[in-house]
């Protein structure tokens, strides 16, 4: 299994042991879901960075087809692409799609409401060796994972300092994943502000 869906794992799993946590941003997950992936890349050498532009390497058989499609979703032009437009880019709805991949791969399972026979139910994971793989990644810490999981905001983490990662390619993903978290957060309080404004207008069109 890949990092990013260890990622996605991880956060469903701590979502629903911490009912009292903040909910995970489709939009932060989905960030980190792209780092997650480069990160993979990296460590199986199908890139490497040059300064902060991803410069694509050989083309290994990944036999996980999200990954796969991230490899192929690399600029092979120069001039390559930087982490941030690759995060940006590639992250585009990524968390819906590794929910439907998982669903795919029958590691979720839907739970259906009684007398609802129409609806498609809530998402459950099931209990598997990949699950207790990314909990037991997740229990120990280890540092992109946990870093990651800081990212997106998932569970008590997210309040938490990011552990310190040696290899500087992959320490440049994981900041660069920071960053875009905290842009994508302040554009949404931008929106909230100007449509609170906006609604205020209406309510008091008098002044």
């Amino acid at each position: 299994m890949t990092t990013a869906r260890d990622l996605m794992i991880v956060a469903m799993d701590v979502a629903r042991d911490e009912e009292s946590a903040r909910p995970v941003e489709r939009g932060d997950m989905s960030l980190a879901l792209a780092g997650a992936e480069l990160v993979d890349l990296l460590g199986a050498e199908a890139a490497h960075l040059d300064g902060e532009r991803i410069v694509p390497g050989y083309r290994p058989t990944i036999t996980d087809g999200m990954l796969d499609e991230a490899a192929s979703a690399l600029v092979r032009e120069a001039p390559q692409e930087s982490v941030e437009d690759w995060l940006w880019r590639r992250g585009r709805g990524l968390a819906g799609a590794y929910l439907a991949a998982l669903e795919a791969d029958g590691q979720l399972t839907r739970r259906r409401r009684r007398w609802s026979p129409f609806r498609s139910g809530t998402a459950v994971l099931a209990d598997s060796a990949t699950r207790r793989r990314a909990a037991d990644r997740w229990a120990a810490r280890e540092p992109v994972l946990t870093a990651l999981a800081v990212a997106a905001g998932v569970g008590e983490e997210g309040a938490a300092q990011a552990p310190d990662v040696a290899d500087d390619d992959m320490a440049t993903v994981l900041a660069t994943v920071h960053d875009a978290v905290r842009e994508l957060e302040a554009e949404r309080q931008r929106r909230a502000i100007e449509q609170t404004a906006y609604d205020n207008i209406w309510r008091d069109p008098g002044g």
